[in-house]
């Protein structure tokens, strides 16, 4: 019997990703689940980043096939939102948190396209579930980086995709930043969306429907209690993983310093 099936989103298989002839994910085999979240984790340059790229068809796959609600990605770009880190944004352009935000429905009506009253209302109601109405009017470099994520991830709701793409949306933020966008994924779910995240926080990972273990290849997929076992971590992160008395697992990798996380730890497995 076929792995896949219409409960998937996202589909790969066999699927190759490379920079020039530097490959970065090889011969991935996985399928994401519809209507839920999944978290995709790894140390740095385990191919995360490069599968969303992938999905919203951005990144070419070199070889392989790689599919999104059964279509090629770059025939569903207007289905699928896509909001990356705020860091690898540059936040010196000189627009206001509503046209950023209105920048979403770009895919719906064209980037000369006239709002309707219906894109303003999306656009509105994204401003307000992130709480970011007294701030339309400011410019991107007056906001605070928690801020600015929450504008891009106001974004991504506008675009009212059935797919949300998350580069590492929480990150480095404030309490109350992260907290208005797991909130934001949460409702997401509940309303049927297919929400897939990039982490390095294995505590957020634990938490998703469905994980998927990346290290230049598919080490494992399949629910937070089936993935995220001392075998496969190890496995994954190699030397930067160790085992502490009381039945934990620690991953030492350089990545979580360098974004304001100390540590990375999931329960060991019993078997």
């Amino acid at each position: 019997m076929d792995e896949f099936s219409s409960t998937s989103a996202v589909e790969g298989r066999g699927v190759t990703l490379a920079y020039g002839r530097h490959p970065v994910l090889r011969d991935a085999t996985f399928s994401l689940p519809v209507g839920a979240v999944t978290s995709l984790v790894g140390p740095n340059g385990s191919g995360k980043s490069s599968l969303l790229n992938a999905i919203v068809g951005l990144l070419p796959v070199e070889s392989g096939t790689l599919t999104v609600s059964g279509r090629p990605p770059t025939e569903m770009r207007r289905h699928v939102g896509y909001v990356m880190q705020s860091a690898k944004v540059n936040d010196q352009l000189p627009v206001t948190v509503r046209e950023v935000v209105s920048m979403g429905r770009f895919a719906t009506r064209g980037a000369f396209g006239k709002m309707t009253d219906e894109d303003r209302r999306i656009v509105d109601e994204s401003i307000e579930r992130l709480e970011l109405g007294d701030l339309t009017r400011r410019h991107l470099h007056e906001l605070s980086g928690g801020q600015r994520q929450r504008v891009f991830v106001a974004q991504g709701l506008a675009q009212g995709g059935a797919v949300l793409l998350l580069d590492e949306p929480v990150t480095g933020l404030d309490i109350v930043s992260r907290q208005h966008i797991l909130d934001v994924v949460a409702e997401e779910r509940a309303a049927g969306r297919t929400i897939v995240v990039t982490t390095h926080d294995l505590s957020e990972a634990a938490e998703s429907d469905h994980v998927l273990l990346l290290a230049g290849r598919v080490v494992a997929s399949g629910s937070a209690t089936e993935v995220l076992t001392a075998a496969n971590l190890a496995e994954a992160y190699g030397g930067r993983l160790l085992r502490l008395a009381d039945g934990m697992v620690l991953i030492d990798d350089p990545h979580h310093h360098a974004h304001g996380h100390d540590h990375a730890m999931c329960e060991e497995d019993d078997e």
